[in-house]
């Protein structure tokens, strides 16, 4: 496990452009810093914060991204569907990086990365005291700087049509990330689950080629298994690994704990 200053040193782009292995859990039910505090004990480098398939509030999201980041953790949040008002929201709150769904066309893109990004880089609203400097006034131009390097943007692509747009999203200045979502892509493709398939890996080779000639970062999610993201991993995708989310993790252990008492109540 890195200590905390190295991992405050080398930021997650940085580790993954060099073909290092990015460890990231995902937050769906637990609503309680203490969950962030024990995926940094353990060595997770990144939590993800779904917003789009939770009722965690934004003031909940604050707290967890201003803890990630007081334990040297990257925190990223995934914002509801269309919810471009809620970036800047999060990112006065702490967050360190945006994962933007549903995105199709090159207009989605820029709109994504104009709200991500202070003038003239984009069309973020300013504010000049927040969590992400300690609520230290720093002169305009250095916070404008500091910030728009410091946050990082994932476009993710679900559709077909989407990945068909894939080359013109990936070109978009302040896109630094393009996500391929498997699991609504399958669904989309009418052939839910089935990301093994021929299908999928060809737009999972699209999407990859796209990012990868325009000096961007490809990450797959929704892979079947360890298995399935070496084989990706071989194709050009980034690795980026997501381990779970916790409402999986919840509900294993909960199973195998019931089993456990259930194994020494029958005998």
């Amino acid at each position: 496990m890195l200590p905390v200053a190295s991992r405050q040193s080398v930021s997650i782009l940085d580790r993954l452009r060099a073909g290092n292995p990015c460890y990231s859990l995902g937050i769906r039910t637990a609503r309680n810093v203490d969950f962030v505090r024990i995926a940094a004990s353990v060595g997770y480098d990144l939590v993800w914060i779904d917003l789009e398939h939770s009722t965690i509030s934004l003031d909940t999201t604050a707290h967890m991204c201003a803890t990630a980041a007081d334990l040297g953790l990257e925190a990223w949040v995934r914002i509801p569907e269309g919810d471009f008002g809620a970036i800047g929201r999060v990112l006065d709150g702490g967050a360190s990086g945006l994962i933007v769904p549903h995105i199709v066309t090159v207009d989605d893109a820029r709109l994504a990365a104009s709200f991500c990004r202070y003038p003239p880089a984009g069309g973020r609203s300013h504010n000049a005291l927040t969590s992400t400097f300690g609520f230290r006034r720093l002169p305009g131009a250095e916070r404008v700087e500091k910030s728009n390097k410091r946050v990082t943007l994932q476009v993710l692509l679900e559709t077909p049509e989407a990945v068909a747009n894939a080359d013109e999203i990936a070109a978009v200045d302040g896109v630094d990330i393009i996500g391929l979502g498997l699991n609504d892509l399958s669904a989309g493709m009418g052939i839910m689950g089935d990301v093994h398939s021929a299908e999928v890996t060809d737009l999972c080779r699209l999407t990859i080629t796209a990012a990868r000639r325009h000096g961007k970062i490809a990450i797959i999610g929704g892979v079947a298994g360890p298995e399935h993201y070496a084989s990706l991993v071989k194709l050009g995708a980034a690795p980026f690994v997501f381990t779970a989310i916790d409402t999986d993790l919840f509900v294993e252990a909960l199973n195998q704990r019931l089993d456990k008492w259930r194994a020494v109540a029958r005998a």
